[in-house]
């Protein structure tokens, strides 16, 4: 720590304290302290170390100099009026205050008791060194018998000496007051946030694994029988309660709509041509009465058809060979489509039931012009794609809204109801693609599965001895159903399971007897029912070693003793 008459300079360590610094200025002896700052100085990088050095000069009626050329510690030093010089030979300057008024005055009050002195800013300070400080106002600042000689730092400029002066500011830098220490806030509140967010990783984890994940399942091998249930259920949505008379139950219709739409190439044909037109003349036998054929008959030529244009008059006109009257009168013609096909050679042969007629003159004007067009088989097949959709979707989307509801639902009751069907053009249009989309309302019928089962009982109590069994499940998982007639507000519905009869445990009692027992208790207590042949506990996850205490979250499961 070199000292020059009057002048100090310190070096910063980076690992230094704001109160490592204050102690060191203040174990300076002398006026003027000039400390070299380390590069990426943190601890002056902020307000409140740079103000707090600054009181500590005051107080102890010191100037400081910061060494320093790091741009991100000027603004910081001018705003508590610190003078700064980027090396221990360039001139000390307060650096202006950004978006506030530079003053770059010493703040020391002892400055006006010596008027005839040069007031040291930023203007005034020139090329003059750090050193110079001592003679001018900085000097006159401070009360001292001496005058503070120009400050001389690092002269010989040599590695060694600033090495050795680095060594010799790391000897006498006084002990740490650990009263002084400034706790850094930033740490605490990241240890703090860091604390509760594993505080709450736990308790979640504490909850996942002691309250939700636990699971039990116990099987029990009974000597049990199976028993044939076949019933018709009659649902209706107007039904208020279950009628074990009528089988009937109080129905709940759950609906969803889906708009669906396919896109199919059109396929008609049609000739948009000119339609060939000329004149026959048609004879018939006949009687000596004249006879008309209405004007729009068509006469056939080959599988062509001709519309005629008037009324066709034939008039008796001569005798054939065997004495028979002869009626003949010709008419003009047009195709009955257009194209060039129906441009038929003079001579051609028509026929309109015994009425023959022929050409005289070739037909012609029939042109052709192809057009593709809507066909209703384009129609036809656009639906029949829009039917062969899988609509498992649908099914799993109304099963699980019934099952939100609280409800059993009866998938065989699932019905895709008249489709309302457009198509973006009519058959005949001209078209080379056809969209037909379709809004299809899908139903599905659910019951309350208490009431299913009230169903079920009914029927197994009067094939079994109720006072030796109990019904131990109504097999309703494995339930099958078909639907005979439905309608949107009822259905009937015939539906066949296999419930299971047994000793007389239930299911609910179980869960809540085994609640917070380990595997052989459980064993043990429900063995001791002469009807239960075997026990099998199971819990999950793995660490699990006690039933739940949560009914719930304990299955019970029957089954037959094998044979």
């Amino acid at each position: 720590m070199p000292t020059n008459n009057g002048k100090e300079t310190i070096y910063i360590d980076i690992d230094d304290e704001i109160t490592s610094i204050i102690e060191k200025v203040r174990g300076s002896s002398e006026k003027i302290v000039a400390l070299v700052l380390p590069k990426r100085a943190s601890v002056l990088q902020s307000i409140v170390n740079m103000k707090l050095l600054k009181r500590t000069a005051e107080a102890a009626k010191k100037h400081i100099v910061l060494i320093t050329s790091e741009a991100g510690l000027l603004p910081l030093a001018g705003t508590v009026g610190l003078h700064v010089a980027k090396t221990l030979q360039s001139k000390p300057e307060i650096p202006p205050v950004i978006g506030g008024d530079d003053d770059n005055e010493i703040p020391d009050a002892a400055l006006d008791d010596e008027p005839e002195a040069e007031e040291v800013t930023a203007e005034t300070a020139g090329d003059r060194p750090v050193g110079e400080l001592a003679g001018g106002a900085a000097a006159a600042a401070i009360p001292t018998d001496d005058a503070i000689e120009t400050l001389q730092m690092d002269d010989d400029g040599s590695d060694e000496s600033a090495a050795a002066d680095a060594e010799q500011s790391k000897t006498k830098t006084p002990k740490k007051n650990k009263k002084l220490a400034i706790p850094n806030f930033n740490k605490f509140r990241l240890r703090l946030i860091l604390a509760v967010a594993a505080l709450i990783i736990l308790i979640i984890g504490w909850l996942l694994a002691s309250i939700v994940l636990p699971k039990a399942t116990i099987t029990l091998t009974t000597d049990t029988s199976d028993i044939n249930s076949n019933l018709t259920l009659n649902l209706d949505t107007a039904a208020k309660t279950v009628s074990t008379t009528t089988s009937t139950l109080p129905a709940q219709s759950q609906q969803v709509q889906k708009n669906q739409s396919q896109q199919v190439a059109t396929t008609g044909k049609k000739n948009t041509g000119t339609a060939a037109t000329g004149n026959i003349t048609a004879s018939v036998t006949c009687t000596k009465k004249p006879s008309t054929i209405p004007q729009g008959t068509g006469f056939s030529s080959g599988g062509l058809v001709f519309i005629t244009q008037s009324d066709l008059s034939l008039n008796p006109s001569g005798v054939d060979s065997q004495g028979n009257f002869i009626c003949t009168g010709s008419v003009d013609i047009t195709a009955q489509q257009a194209g060039a096909a129906y441009n038929l050679p003079s001579g051609s042969k028509f026929t309109y039931g015994n009425v023959s007629a022929s050409n005289g003159s070739a037909l012609s004007g029939g042109t052709d012009n192809i057009i593709q067009i809507v066909s209703q088989a384009d129609i036809d097949s656009a639906n029949s794609k829009i039917a062969a959709q899988d609509t498992d979707a649908v099914k799993s989307q109304l099963q699980k809204q019934l099952q939100q509801a609280g409800l059993y639902s009866i998938v065989a009751t699932f019905n895709a109801g008249t489709p309302a069907t457009t198509t973006s053009s009519k058959v005949g249009d001209q078209a080379t693609t056809l969209t037909v989309s379709q809004a299809i309302t899908y139903t599905m019928f659910g019951v309350k599965q208490a009431d299913l089962k009230t169903l079920v009982d009914n029927n197994v109590k009067g094939q079994i001895d109720t006072n030796k069994q109990s019904i131990l499940s109504e097999g309703l998982d494995k339930a099958s159903f078909h639907v005979n007639n439905a309608t949107d507000k009822t259905a009937a519905v015939a539906m066949s399971t296999v419930a299971t009869a047994g000793p007389d445990l239930k299911a609910d009692a179980i869960k809540a007897a085994v609640a917070g027992k380990k595997s052989g208790d459980i064993q043990s207590m429900l063995k001791a029912d002469p009807g239960v042949t075997a026990v099998n506990v199971h819990f999950s996850p793995f660490w699990v070693s006690k039933a739940p205490t949560k009914a719930s979250k304990v299955t019970v499961i029957f089954q037959k003793a094998a044979k």
